[in-house]
């Protein structure tokens, strides 16, 4: 009896320490543990480099190991779907970019692009720069149009997948100028660099960060950059609008959601973290360097910059009649 009386003791003791231990867990400062940052594309493109860049200045800042973690494919819905199951506490983001609003205006994905997330902080935004091997016969963009006049359906340009700006953009261009072109899509930029690079595509309208320095290294030849100005990066590639062609303005961004629900104290530091990484002059000098804007926006300007992206490519993907199949 006087065992079973100690059984009995220690099972409650147990239960109460537990019991307190769970509240003491919960009022640790955030973050007390490491932080996931789920890059939806392959390693080594544009989106992979943003969150590892971000994630280093958290780790110096927060002393908790940042984690990018890769997960490519499915047209970025398979990362950002792991995203949404994520616990919304703060622990799991995403660097989503504006293939995050896009995406679900084409095909099925099984979250909501807005209602599902929770915006934490703008972070970049950039200029998409069309490149093509250099043994194209185009040199700037009214060769260009010139030839793929002449070989309706022959051209073909890649993309980091369908639904993404770099495909949208390209079907905008198609439909502006009334050229005809094949689409292969990727799941990432890395992988369709490679094959434009090797001479297996043909055109491939992308993030700046990955191809500049193989423009730089004349392994690939830039047609056009998109934006008001020129990069600073590669200063001799025209724009789009001096090439003749001023009203082709795709709008490309880089930002951090989370899951729906994550707590407002969380999101606040978060995002307030962010911006003061973003102001950094070393982050800034980084980010010019690859074609990237650093540019912060706060949780409420970030959902309304995403809200209003949805709204632009509605009327485009309408126009020209995009319809994928997942």
């Amino acid at each position: 009896m006087k065992k079973f009386s100690c059984v009995i003791t220690r099972l409650l003791t147990t239960g109460l320490l537990l019991a307190l231990a769970g509240p003491a867990a919960a009022q640790q400062p955030y973050p007390y543990r490491p932080i996931r940052i789920i890059s939806p594309y392959a390693a080594g493109g544009g989106n992979s480099i943003m969150a590892r860049l971000i994630g280093q200045k958290l780790t110096e800042a927060w002393g908790q190991q940042v984690i990018v973690d890769s997960r490519p494919g499915g047209n970025t819905i398979i990362g950002t779907e792991a995203t949404v199951k994520a616990t919304p506490d703060g622990y799991t983001v995403l660097l989503a970019g504006s293939s995050h609003v896009l995406v679900p205006l084409v095909l099925k994905t099984p979250y909501g692009p807005i209602k599902d997330f929770t915006a934490i902080a703008g972070v970049a935004k950039y200029e998409l720069i069309l490149v093509t091997n250099p043994s194209l016969p185009a040199n700037n963009l009214k060769e260009l149009i010139a030839l793929a006049k002449s070989k309706p359906g022959q051209l073909n340009y890649v993309t980091w997948g369908s639904g993404s700006v770099s495909h949208l953009g390209m079907e905008l261009l198609s439909m502006m100028t009334g050229i005809h072109m094949v689409h292969i899509p990727y799941k990432g930029t890395a992988p369709a660099l490679m094959d434009v690079i090797g001479g297996h595509a043909d055109l491939f309208l992308s993030t700046p960060s990955a191809p500049i320095p193989q423009i730089k290294a004349g392994k690939l030849k830039a047609i056009a950059v998109c934006g008001e100005s020129r990069s600073p990066a590669v200063p001799d590639v025209p724009t789009f609008a001096e090439s003749g062609l001023p009203d082709f303005k795709p709008r490309s961004w880089y930002g951090i959601v989370a899951p729906a629900g994550v707590p407002k104290a969380i999101v606040d530091k978060m995002s307030a973290e962010i911006g003061r990484i973003i102001a950094m002059p070393d982050t800034r000098e980084k980010l010019n360097a690859q074609g990237v804007e650093p540019r912060f926006l706060n949780p409420e300007q970030f959902a309304a910059l995403m809200k209003s992206d949805i709204a632009l490519w509605e009327k485009v993907i309408k126009t020209a009649n995009i319809k994928l199949e997942n």
